[in-house]
């Protein structure tokens, strides 16, 4: 037969131990004292034996109330992580937001700014490709993304094209005179992919896989390792020490990519704000053509709905 331990007698019993006293412990507690007794007493029945061996002005655990006082710490700190991670406190909003891999350094500033606009809102962040992201956004796992040439909308969100980002190619790979470009790829599905490959096709371009995979950081370093030519944002070479390529071969790079900010259907059009301005200041530093990024508004000032 299975007995159930309840964290609230366990802490308890740990308020009486850190304070000295029974009553202290209901004081902090907002407990009465006999309810102190009787989950002492409770935990007694439990270890067969007493959990104090002296109660009086000078509290003194048992050998066997040592060792669950020990257990009770594990567990009520457990059970407070648990109830962390799941209960948003009162007042706070728990957003989940996702960011494309490529636009990831951006994130300690986008935090930043996001604190100090809206210290209510919690923020979960996911990091994946593009398409990775869009099926989050569909399925409910995220609220709101960051998402890098999103070829359409989906089912269940909304996306707001925030501007376009140049590309530029790199990498140094081994390359013969008439041999086929060797390419760093993501694996499908990817529209960036897609936007390369027709690139290519529009310059009748030959090429083969040089290297192909799922993860930005396995790309970053087959381009490293001379496995292939990849295709990313132009301040590739200073937030990722990746060399500029400018090969004969290579055709001019891929038009100007779009970036936009997916918004799961139902958001607070406010938190939509929030973590579109704050976005909006982290980006700053890349490489957008066509104009300046939409102004974020200073921090503290009005909030307003989301999109451009």
């Amino acid at each position: 037969m299975h007995q159930n331990l309840h964290i609230s007698r366990l802490r308890t019993l740990i308020t009486v131990v850190d304070l000295g006293g029974f009553r202290r412990a209901a004081e902090a507690l907002h407990i009465t004292q006999p309810a102190v007794s009787q989950h002492i007493r409770h935990l007694g029945s439990l270890i067969r034996g007493p959990v104090f061996t002296s109660t009086g002005s000078s509290l003194r655990l048992s050998r066997a109330g040592e060792e669950l006082v020990g257990y009770a710490r594990r567990l009520v700190a457990l059970n407070d992580e648990a109830v962390a991670r799941f209960v948003t406190p009162r007042g706070r909003l728990q957003v989940a937001v996702g960011v494309s891999e490529q636009l990831a350094d951006a994130l300690p500033e986008f935090l930043e700014n996001l604190s100090r606009r809206a210290p209510h809102i919690r923020v979960d962040v996911h990091t994946a490709l593009t398409d990775n992201l869009s099926g989050r956004l569909t399925d409910g796992r995220l609220d709101l993304a960051l998402l890098l040439n999103a070829s359409r909308q989906g089912a269940g969100y909304e996306t707001h094209e925030l501007g376009r980002l140049s590309l530029a190619w790199f990498g140094r790979p081994p390359y013969g005179r008439g041999e086929p470009v060797p390419l760093a790829l993501f694996t499908e599905p990817c529209d960036m992919r897609g936007h390369v490959m027709d690139s290519l096709s529009a310059t009748a371009t030959p090429w083969r896989i040089g290297y192909e995979g799922s993860e930005f950081i396995g790309l970053r370093a087959a381009v490293r390792a001379g496995l292939g030519f990849a295709c990313l944002i132009t301040n590739g070479d200073r937030l990722w020490g990746l060399e500029r390529s400018s090969h004969a071969a290579l055709p001019d790079p891929p038009p100007p990519v779009p970036v936009a900010l997916g918004v799961r259907a139902g958001i607070d059009p406010r938190v939509t704000a929030s973590v579109r301005d704050a976005l909006l200041e982290s980006l700053h530093g890349y490489p957008f053509t066509g104009g300046r990024l939409p102004e974020a508004p200073p921090p503290g000032g009005p909030l307003t709905t989301a999109g451009t």
